[in-house]
């Protein structure tokens, strides 16, 4: 599989405030139901990009779908599963020298997607 987070990023500065949409279907749907695991895979991608973890939370639906959140020093990172739809989004918004890159990387490899779509922009800072 291509990994589309690896396009191409000349023309970003590091200080620039990036913003990534990631959508990503799963073929075993049991990691958008697994509460602990999809926080350790947001940790392990915060760990990657050199970011500060300030604090946690997550909350699991009736239905098995978890929502996850770490509240990072320069950003949030987050993701939404459905697993009704083998489905996950993440959101990330990196600043500084945190490396959204190597987060989405990260996510990426701990999620083992089947099919992903990364949207990334940058965003106003003044």
């Amino acid at each position: 599989m291509t990994n589309a987070v690896s396009l191409a990023t000349e023309g970003i500065n590091v200080d620039d405030l990036c913003s990534y949409a990631v959508d990503v279907w799963v073929s075993d749907n049991s990691i958008l139901t697994d509460e602990e695991r999809l926080l350790q895979v947001l940790r392990t991608a915060a760990e990657k990009g050199n970011a500060k973890v300030l604090g946690e939370a997550s909350h699991v639906f009736p239905n098995g779908a978890v929502t996850a959140i770490l509240l990072l020093s320069a950003s949030h990172l987050s993701i939404h599963t459905w697993p009704e739809f083998n489905l996950a989004n993440v959101d990330l918004l990196a600043y500084g020298r945190l490396n959204g890159e190597r987060m989405m990387e990260s996510v990426e490899l701990g999620l083992a997607p089947t099919r992903i779509n990364v949207t990334r922009m940058l965003r106003a800072v003044n």
